[in-house]
């Protein structure tokens, strides 16, 4: 199980699983995790992006995990099972989106 961890660790993981999940729904699914900033050693936002959309939409608020949260239950199966179910939810409009625009192109 893992758990604990310091801030760059925890956002490496956190952006590998988000990658993971997201690329469930569409293999080009870029992952975006916001640590910098007033976000360091406290919280992580998470975004999606598939080719130039992006959600939650850049000036709208991301996907906000704690990091203490994340470190401690990244071990979790039933939080990781959460998460990303989280992912690919948000994961699916910005792919139909996506699909949708190039049908109508």
């Amino acid at each position: 199980m893992f758990s604990g961890g310091d801030y760059e660790e925890v956002a490496r993981w956190l952006a590998n699983f988000v990658t993971s999940h997201a690329k469930r729904e569409n293999p080009r699914v870029e992952a975006v995790v916001e640590a910098d900033g007033e976000r360091e050693n406290r919280s992580f936002g998470v975004r999606l992006r598939l080719g130039t959309r992006v959600l939650p939409a850049p000036g709208t608020p991301s996907l906000e995990l704690d990091f203490a949260d994340v470190s401690q239950h990244r071990g979790d199966l039933a939080w990781c099972d959460a998460l990303a179910h989280r992912v690919r939810e948000l994961a699916r409009p910005l792919v139909v989106e996506v699909r949708g625009e190039r049908l109508s192109a």
